[in-house]
């Protein structure tokens, strides 16, 4: 901890000692052996301390003192410098200071720091601690009667504070994830000109593509502190469609959990919308509407756009993971299958919902003694999401020794025209297509109709992927019931309005047999916890395992390791079946961590990790080692992973080549 009872450095260091400074500069006692990503240090107060060095002071100054001349003037930076432990480095002061997110601790300010860093009389006297912080945050949100109110007041919060945002977030985090997240961030986005209020994130724009390179870097800086990227182009957001330039909050909410679930440092993301235009006549009508009025730009234009984007983020930021979200079933998986080879990227609709969706179906065939092989299922809603589902059934599949035709015979894809046959090639995607079914086999039927593909199927599952609300009829639920004892049922379209069915309802119908997933929060019924489908159980643990395993790229069996594990953490009991099909959110950080350890151990086995390439900070001179032994690897990445706490700031003078332009 460091002594504030002082104001100036004095150190005795003496010129022999000069070599174990540098080395210091790297890293501190709080840096665990083995670390790689989040935790390169800044800090080296510890270190001098136990080497019999006096720091004396929060305040380090680079111009009158010879030591800390050597170590601020004679040590170029090696490392990026948003540390997930130890003191932070803090180049602002007074109300800059408290005006920026990442540094401001409010009215936790100690005594000390208000002195150093120039803030007395900028703050009231009472110094409070973050706990007392939480709870007047929180009495101020239980004041508010709406969830959009909530949101913007949490949205006001994470603008001027991200540790007590995260850490009331974190407290708090059945009640506010549905507030930060689906469903209310849905009408937040829908109505983001009209309630903007201080901006967020990265705007890339069409009619300006030579500005890219120069757009990222105003908001990340060049080649540091930036381990994960989040970017959409708004056009099929969270079930309303699109949203243009508005899109930029889903990447920010995405950011959010990343954050909040996987430990990202809040510091080290960057969230982009790329701004096409929109097809959303009401928004460019909007007097208000912030984004390009004109329509959707498509074809070739669109894609240098997003060519140059890729080629900036590979120049500026080549080890961040790159994350696309809620693109439009014409793009998003064709833009995955293009550039995943060349960044590490994965797309959160098909990939991350396919995985917790997967994994709820796992763990569910397990708790009812059922094979995957034997699986038959049906895909209401034939988009990103439904695809991405499918594809990664088949993906499990085939990993489990199932050939690749009859693993897609197993999956029913129904979109606005019915049952997608193969004689709607025409009307279909290339990603679509593999699934349609021969026209011979369905004559007789009307392949428009639920009840009658669920009466022919009589499927092990039903997945709604549809925003048809209320499409899992009564009728359709027990025709299923009829043919399988315990129907595995999920309604995963957002916002909670656009649901195919309630869960309440599912388990009336079926006596309480259902096993049920939703894609938004829902209270248990009669006992029976409804877990929900939530990207947030997938992506962050496979955000943060590629992060922290340096991956070239992210394989479908480092996704496949990821299912795996999170299917191996469900609740539920031989015989009972109330605990639900996975894990609660009040766990989500361990769950998290757990899936990070699978897909870096997978990585590293399939050879695309290369974080033992890297030097190791806390072992000068040696590689970084990532232990085998699964177990163990969850350590290490816990011990990577950012908390909401807040550490002693040490005042230093602005250096562009450490420190990022987040501030």
């Amino acid at each position: 901890m460091i002594n504030t009872k002082t104001s100036y450095i004095v150190s005795k260091a003496s010129k022999q000692s000069y070599s174990s400074i540098l080395q210091l500069r790297l890293y501190s006692k709080s840096t665990k052996p083995n670390n790689a990503t989040t935790t390169r240090d800044t800090s080296f107060t510890s270190s001098l301390q136990r080497n019999n060095f006096n720091l004396s002071s929060n305040i380090i100054d680079n111009t009158n003192n010879t030591t800390t001349s050597y170590l601020f003037q004679g040590v170029k930076s090696q490392r990026n410098k948003l540390t997930v432990d130890g003191p932070i480095e803090c180049p602002l002061s007074g109300t800059y200071l408290l005006n920026s997110p990442l540094f401001n601790k409010g009215t936790a300010f100690t005594e000390q720091e208000r002195a150093d860093f120039k803030l007395n009389g900028l703050l009231p006297p009472q110094i409070n601690t973050l706990d007392e912080q939480l709870e007047r945050a929180y009495k101020q949100l239980c004041t508010l009667k709406t969830s959009i109110a909530k949101n913007d007041f949490m949205t006001n919060l994470r603008v001027t504070n991200k540790t007590l945002y995260f850490a009331l977030v974190k407290k708090h985090i059945k009640e506010l994830v549905p507030i930060i997240y689906t469903p209310t961030e849905g009408d937040a986005i829908a109505t983001y000109s009209n309630r903007f209020r201080k901006t967020e994130g990265v705007f890339l724009d069409i009619t300006e593509p030579d500005s890219i390179e120069e757009r990222l870097a105003a908001y990340g800086g060049e080649a540091k502190d930036i381990d994960y990227i989040v970017v959409s182009d708004a056009e099929g957001i969270l079930g309303i469609g699109d949203q243009g330039v508005g899109g930029v909050r889903i990447s920010i909410s995405k950011m959010a959990l990343m954050t909040l679930c996987g430990g990202i440092h809040p510091g080290r993301v960057l969230p982009v919308v790329l701004d096409v235009g929109t097809n959303n006549k009401k928004l460019a009508r909007d007097e208000l509407y912030l984004g390009n009025r004109f329509s959707r730009i498509r074809g070739q234009q669109y894609d240098q756009f997003v060519e140059k984007f890729i080629t900036a983020v590979k120049k500026l930021y080549p080890h961040a993971v790159l994350h696309f979200e809620d693109f439009g079933v014409k793009n998003a998986r064709r833009i995955l299958d293009k550039y995943r080879h060349e960044v590490p990227c994965f797309n959160d609709d098909i990939q991350g919902t396919g995985a917790v969706v997967m994994a709820s179906l796992i763990a569910a065939l397990k708790h009812t003694h059922r094979e995957l092989k034997d699986t038959k299922v049906i895909v209401f809603g034939a988009g990103s999401a439904g695809l991405g589902i499918a594809d990664q059934i088949v993906s499990h599949m085939v990993t489990r020794g199932v050939p690749i035709e009859e693993a897609r015979s197993k999956i029913y894809l129904m979109d606005r025209r019915g049952l997608i046959l193969q004689s709607y090639k025409e009307g279909s995607t290339a990603q679509q297509h593999v699934y349609a079914k021969p026209d011979k086999d369905w004559v007789g039927v009307d392949t428009k109709s639920l009840f009658e593909i669920v009466s022919n199927v009589k499927p092990t599952c039903l997945v709604g992927c549809s925003t048809k609300a209320g499409a899992f009829t009564k009728e359709i639920i027990q025709e299923m019931y009829k043919h399988n004892p315990r129907p595995i049922v999920f309604p995963l379209s957002n916002p909670t309005r656009l649901h195919e069915a309630v869960p309440e309802d599912l388990m009336k119908w079926t006596n309480n047999d259902a096993l049920v997933a939703t894609g938004s929060p829902f209270e248990p019924v009669n006992g029976y916890r409804i877990s929900q489908n939530n990207n947030c159980y997938s992506f962050p643990g496979i955000g943060l395992g590629a992060v922290l395993s340096r991956a070239s790229y992210i394989s479908d069996r480092m996704i496949s390791a990821a299912v795996d594990e999170l299917a191996s953490l469900s609740n539920l009991r031989e015989g009972d079946s109330t605990p639900g099909l996975l894990p609660g959110l009040e766990v989500i950080t361990h769950t998290s961590s757990r899936i990070a350890a699978a897909v870096i151990l997978e990585a590293l086995d399939e050879g695309v990790a290369t974080i033992e390439n890297e030097l190791d900070p806390a072992n000068p001179g040696q590689n970084v080692k990532v232990p085998r032994d699964f177990e163990a690897c969850v350590e290490w990445v816990k011990n990577q992973m950012w908390e909401p706490i807040y550490r002693p700031l040490v005042k230093v003078k602005y250096d562009p080549k450490v420190h990022t332009n987040q501030i």
